[in-house]
């Protein structure tokens, strides 16, 4: 079995379908930069997905076990490319321009979960379980 911390958050794109279309291509595969990627593996973010429903994106992280949510999103603020990266795609998101990506994306609270064994909170996270 392979264990792993579970963040999910939400995000407000701006209401304007041009830029949602923008936003996505953005995200395609292939298209998003390769050290903003490789940052997100540097502090410990071991898979991502991003959804989106009409302006509202919803992101499901997967991290490492020992992952420290807060330590984590800060350091990445400083990772090359980062600051650059989060500046050009505060023109979709109904953010202030200057905002980190910890300040733009809203933990938010899981309520059930099937077979769920144990309590976890949003910003610990929610420890998961693979079964290979």
């Amino acid at each position: 079995m392979k264990k792993f911390k579970r963040y999910c958050k939400t995000l407000q794109l701006e209401n304007d379908a041009a830029l949602i279309e923008e936003y996505k291509k953005l995200h395609a595969m292939g298209n998003a930069w390769p050290e903003i990627t490789q940052g997100m593996k540097d502090v410990g973010i071991i898979d991502m997905e991003i959804y989106l429903d009409g302006t509202t994106l919803f992101m499901i992280m997967d991290t490492t076990q020992n992952f420290n949510h807060n330590k984590a999103m800060t350091k990445l603020a400083t990772l090359p490319r980062q600051s650059e990266w989060e500046a050009a795609v505060s023109k979709y998101q109904k953010k202030p321009v200057s905002s980190s990506a910890k300040d733009k994306w809203k933990l938010i609270e899981r309520i059930y979960k099937m077979d769920q064994e144990k309590e976890f909170t949003r910003k610990k996270g929610y420890e998961e379980e693979i079964k290979i």
